[in-house]
């Protein structure tokens, strides 16, 4: 995987690289304001940026929304120290990929980027339970709107509400990754989520399932 890191602290970024690129990946370049993020994204096209909110110049989630409209197949992560609903709520809504706050540990962090890969957002359960509940307690749609998934896509929703992994997930179902990545697909897709943990809070505004455990 291909990376851009985008962060106005020298310090932090420099040590995310580090991080980064000793478990392997590949950092194509770093820059310290948003409008170099966008400007870097577009020439480098990157897999990945890895993008702080808080930035000189554009904000990270001004960046975000122009990639999205600009170079749509490059994936964006907020790493960030915000605790604000508001500011989870803004990065999914505009296309992010995951929502990762600087808190975390190494291992946490890196398990996160890789967990990109298998198609899973890049959050902890935590942030994943205040945006279902964020999304949740929006209107729920109108009725004809409702999406139509098969049973077999709610009770592979129902899993992923769980926590558990596409591995955990197809042997539960005694299928395999592949299956359960199609069907993810088509779950997004009929939904209109950016990833899964968007993907269950729609889900349960629209009464598919009562409760995730």
């Amino acid at each position: 995987m291909r990376i851009l890191v985008a962060d106005d602290h020298s310090l932090f970024r420099d040590g995310v690289v580090s991080l980064l690129e000793a478990a392997g990946f590949e950092v194509v370049g770093q820059v310290g304001d948003g409008l170099a993020a966008v400007e870097a994204a577009l020439a480098l096209r990157p897999d990945l940026v890895l993008m702080d909110i808080t930035m000189p110049k554009l904000s990270g989630l001004e960046a975000l929304r122009q990639l999205r409209d600009e170079a749509p197949e490059v994936q964006v992560v907020m790493l960030t120290v915000s605790d604000q609903d508001s500011d989870l709520l803004a990065s999914i809504r505009s296309g992010a990929k995951g929502y990762i706050h600087k808190s975390l540990s190494a291992q946490e962090f890196l398990e996160m980027i890789s967990g990109l890969e298998r198609g899973e957002a890049a959050m902890s359960r935590k942030t994943a339970a205040r945006l279902i509940a964020g999304l949740g307690s929006e209107p729920a749609p109108r009725l004809d709107k409702q999406p139509r998934l098969t049973p077999r896509e709610i009770e592979l929703l129902e899993l992923v509400a769980d926590g558990l992994s596409n591995k955990a997930i197809a042997q539960a179902l005694s299928v395999s990754e592949n299956t359960v990545k199609y069907h993810i697909r088509n779950i997004l897709q009929k939904l209109e989520a950016q990833n899964r943990t968007e993907a269950v809070a729609h889900a349960l505004r629209a009464g598919l399932f009562k409760t995730a455990s």
